[in-house]
């Protein structure tokens, strides 16, 4: 047997539209980090080997530059006569040569600072929007649950209308046996008894799929649910809520705080937009080494600065600065347009709230009133002057009272966590 709170609990914690919201939400907060990561340098390595077919460098080089002066004089003069005037030289064949740079970035034109702003609003907007989620989510488990309850509450009113009629059945017997009854009476019951068994088969099947449905919407599916809430039609319930200033609750509601997120975001991608097209500033070391062979390596460090001016971005970028302007007004007006939108949505829901309570107060005036008929009619049976189909008229007038009873404080259970939800507070 659950209870209403435990309804909602199970409903938000196992429903699939708020399992793929708290994912958006995990994957808003890894898109801030990531975006955290472009403050600090950004590290490059790098490498690179090969091997060519043939040398690289080829050169025919003078004998006179390659043999030194000196040397040149200790040569016989027959000797230096055969010595060809170039001589063929041809270098790198193959090598290898690494790399690592680090640069950190000073000036981006605002783009990672506003990128990690952006970062931060879509987290705080996929938040609201499971808040959103979560509203419907409880809002729907509210009405599965308190379908039960009102399928549950015309099964007691069944079971008294029957009990009733066993009465009256076994009276009106007694009273053709006796002769002094008329047999169309027992008939009467009899066809009324009937009516009652159908009504309660088909309430039998229609709560044990409302049950089958709640149990699917909170995780419990194949699993027996039921819910138990006593609903007194002899207690009429207090009003229960004041109305809320909506010129105020639309302020914190989750529908204004995610139109003012988009907003925010708009200002942002404008902003993105315009550091798209400003200079940007860095510093930053690397080291190398090389070797190409034969003797031929060396190793270096250093440091530099970069300064990057987007000059042929402004070309094209001028178009999309005003389309971003175009878009935060889009959203600006949006805004405004959806806050006169809400307070009416709260209005209509108050009025539902209020309509579902005067349906109530009128309905639990009706049970009094066919209470009262029933019983008079009973007596004058009794004393011979109504007729059976009188009394089973009015019967049916009090089952029926009953029903509209549950009805409407069903409804008005409902409305009242519909109106809350939009005036942003917890049901």
């Amino acid at each position: 047997m659950l209870t209403h709170e435990q309804v909602c609990s199970l409903a938000v914690a196992r429903n699939m539209a708020l399992r793929s919201a708290d994912n958006a939400v995990m994957q808003a907060r890894e898109r801030q980090r990531e975006a955290y990561t472009n403050y600090f340098p950004q590290v490059s390595a790098t490498g690179a080997g090969f091997k060519t077919s043939r040398d690289m460098v080829k050169a025919d080089v003078s004998t006179a530059e390659v043999i030194p002066p000196g040397l040149a004089q200790l040569i016989p003069a027959e000797v230096a006569g055969a010595l060809p005037g170039t001589l063929p030289v041809s270098i790198v064949d193959r090598g290898l040569m690494t790399g690592i740079t680090a640069v950190q970035p000073l000036f981006a034109g605002g783009q990672i600072v506003n990128g990690n702003r952006l970062a931060r609003v879509n987290v705080e907007a996929t938040q609201l929007q499971r808040e959103t989620s979560r509203n419907s989510v409880v809002l729907t488990a509210e009405q599965y649950y308190w379908q039960v309850i009102a399928l549950k509450e015309k099964q007691k009113t069944l079971d008294a209308v029957k009990a009733l009629l066993d009465k009256l059945e076994k009276d009106a017997d007694v009273a053709v046996r006796a002769g002094v009854g008329m047999r169309n009476d027992l008939l009467s019951v009899q066809l009324r008894q009937n009516e009652v068994e159908s009504s309660r088969a088909k309430l039998d099947n229609g709560l044990l799929l409302a049950r089958m449905v709640l149990a699917q919407y909170v995780g419990m599916d194949g699993q027996a649910v039921d819910v138990d809430v006593a609903v007194d039609p002899s207690q009429l319930p207090p009003f229960p809520i004041m109305r809320a200033d909506h010129n105020q609750a639309v302020a914190v509601t989750p529908e204004y705080r995610l139109l003012e997120k988009q907003v925010e975001v708009a200002t942002l991608q404008r902003k993105i937009e315009v550091g798209k097209r400003l200079p940007s500033v860095g510093i930053g070391a690397g080291y190398s080494y090389y070797n190409m062979g034969k003797g031929m390596d060396n190793h270096f460090g250093m440091l530099f600065a970069t300064v990057s001016v987007p000059i042929s971005q402004w070309w094209g970028g001028s178009h999309a600065i005003r389309r971003g302007k175009l878009a935060e007004a889009d959203a600006r007006d949006r805004l405004a347009d959806n806050t006169q939108l809400l307070k009416i949505r709260m209005q209509k829901d108050w009025n539902e709230v209020d309509n579902a309570y005067r349906e109530l107060v009128l309905a639990h005036k009706s049970i009094g009133q066919s209470e009262e008929n029933l019983r008079l009619n009973r007596d004058y049976y009794h004393a011979g002057t109504v007729t059976m189909n009188d009394l089973l008229t009015a019967q049916q007038q009090y089952q029926q009272a009953r029903d509209r009873y549950v009805d409407a404080y069903s409804r008005l259970q409902v409305k009242v966590v519909e109106y809350r939800q939009s005036i942003g507070q917890d049901r």
